[in-house]
């Protein structure tokens, strides 16, 4: 029998806390947000994964570990 071994899943929550920083990215045009993270000193967004409800950001923030996410436009 053949002895396959389960990928681990690709942790998608994994920042560095010393340049970015967990945030909510809205669109002004169509309202769509996505939850992602800002690099502090450039100011480059990360998209990871799309909001639908107010209970997606608090997923976010959870897997985050954080309470509070910044809000970009």
């Amino acid at each position: 029998m053949f002895g396959f071994k389960k990928k681990k899943p690709i942790d998608i929550y994994r920042y560095n806390k010393q340049t970015e920083v967990p945030a909510v990215k809205s669109s002004i045009c169509t309202g769509e947000k996505t939850a992602g993270f800002l690099e502090v000193n450039t100011g480059k967004y990360r998209d990871i994964m799309l909001v639908e409800s107010d209970a997606d950001i608090e997923v976010f923030k959870s897997a985050c570990g954080v309470d509070e996410v910044k809000e970009i436009y």
